[in-house]
């Protein structure tokens, strides 16, 4: 879909809706025979996996979700149930297709017949698995963000390239039409030349102190934790018993991510790598301020500001005083693009404002300004997940590989780190360390416990 299409069939908003994409004709892949299926195995059913990762995947006829994995008993029925009730009602038939449902995920990559796995667990639970499926010849569908330090992010994507795997971040707003078009206008110069990017990012809120509560039967407690310290069981810590859709605690600890930064920033800090040509660097230098939460069980920075500097003359600013989206702004006009009205579930800490636009600029002729075929043209698609099954089927790199969503947490990550220190950062993208402050690169990676994480998995 073209510029001038979207801003008229859209009115350049967007919708949080889930819509399904079209199911993929079979005659695409060749006969509609099990051998021809891409069978996939899910790891972690959740609220993304059941409203977004598997709601995306499941309606591709080149697909055939058979397993699916949690730490959580009950969830991975729950899951195991969802996907049986899918293909049923796709079919006709009440035993269309017989889901294997798994505890330890680690035993369902040992299945040979399993080609691929989504992974949509909690953030401290991203690297490991990835790294351990590519290791088992698995390609991979893998949430964001990428990894919680720098060492296992780099870790991740060289064990992605040596094996040959293909590796789908979930940043999807590649795949939302209003960020390549902002990206391609801004690469192709419409708005002159790019100095400043202007990103809009909240942070969350505090939280209460929340008792210690007995672990249900139901719940690998231990596992659940994995490299992280262990601590007392509550369940505003983990996700809710009675809820699949509720926004989980986790998010909001600290312990398993970094909050706000690294749950959004991932994808924002993605499109804007796009539009500014930087995918495969950072930034020289990073600067953030940001307040924490003086007591209860949430511990993730709230409000915030964050400068970094990039090494051709850009300036990117981040905070949560900014309307929620991108702003690119150059010497002859400025872009804004955002998911428009969208938003994920009605407890996450970005406003909805139904009056928002998804694609905006200083001169609506900008907006209408054709692509010459002797100009960047990007990478085009519009759903995530059916890139990712045609990538595997062709081998081609995805939308989103690995390397590039590595460049984009690292963004998160160091940012975090100076939050955490209260001063400036000076950053070397090549070598990814920091330059002469050995405090700040002892948190490019942390303590590990055994028997869990990066640090322990055999090559």
């Amino acid at each position: 879909m073209e510029r001038r299409e979207f801003l008229k069939s859209s009115s350049a908003c967007v919708t949080g809706s889930i819509i399904f994409p079209s199911i993929v004709p079979s005659s695409v892949f060749g006969k509609n025979a099990p051998s021809n299926k891409i069978n996939i195995g899910q790891i972690g059913f959740g609220r993304i996996a059941m409203t977004h990762d598997l709601a995306e995947t499941l309606p591709f006829d080149n697909a055939r979700v058979i397993a699916v994995a949690d730490l959580d008993s009950n969830r991975a029925t729950s899951g195991k149930q969802f996907i049986e009730d899918f293909y049923s009602r796709q079919t006709g038939r009440t035993s269309a297709v017989e889901v294997k449902s798994y505890v330890d995920y680690r035993e369902m990559l040992l299945r040979k017949d399993i080609d691929a796995v989504i992974i949509s667990t909690p953030d401290h639970w991203h690297a490991q698995p990835a790294a351990e499926a590519a290791l088992a010849g698995k390609d991979v569908y893998l949430q964001k963000p990428t990894s919680l330090t720098i060492t296992e992010g780099r870790f991740l994507a060289d064990i992605v390239r040596r094996k040959g795997t293909i590796l789908q971040m979930g940043t999807q707003q590649r795949a939302m039409q209003q960020f390549r078009i902002a990206a391609e206008l801004v690469r192709n110069g419409r708005i002159g030349k790019l100095h400043t990017v202007k990103i809009g990012l909240p942070g969350d809120p505090s939280g209460p102190e929340a008792p210690e509560m007995p672990v249900p039967k139901n719940l690998n407690y231990d596992m659940w934790l994995g490299s992280t310290p262990e601590v007392y069981y509550t369940e505003m810590r983990v996700h809710p018993q009675n809820s699949l859709t509720d926004r989980p605690g986790w998010l909001r600890c600290e312990q398993f991510g970094a909050g706000m930064i690294t749950g959004w920033g991932q994808h924002h800090f993605d499109s804007v790598a796009w539009g500014m040509d930087t995918e495969y660097t950072g930034p020289t230098s990073i600067n953030a301020i940001a307040q924490f939460p003086k007591s209860g069980l949430w511990n993730v920075h709230g409000d915030f500001i964050a400068v970094a500097e990039y090494v051709n003359g850009i300036t990117m600013i981040t905070s949560g005083g900014f309307p929620n989206g991108i702003r690119y702004e150059g010497s002859e006009g400025w872009i804004f693009v955002s998911r428009g009205d969208y938003s994920a579930t009605a407890s996450d800490p970005v406003s909805k404002n139904r009056n928002s636009k998804a694609l905006d600029a200083s001169d609506p002729k900008i907006l209408n300004s054709v692509i010459q075929d002797n100009e960047v043209h990007l990478y085009q698609t519009n759903n995530q997940h059916g890139n990712w099954l045609e990538c595997i089927k062709t081998r081609k790199a995805p939308i989103s590989p690995v390397e590039i969503g590595h460049r984009a947490c690292s963004i998160c990550l160091i940012t975090h780190i100076s939050m955490k220190l209260g001063r400036k950062l000076q950053w070397n993208p090549e070598t990814e360390m920091f330059l002469n402050d050995e405090q700040a690169n002892k948190m490019l990676s942390r303590s590990q416990r055994f028997p869990y994480g990066t640090n322990n998995i055999k090559v």
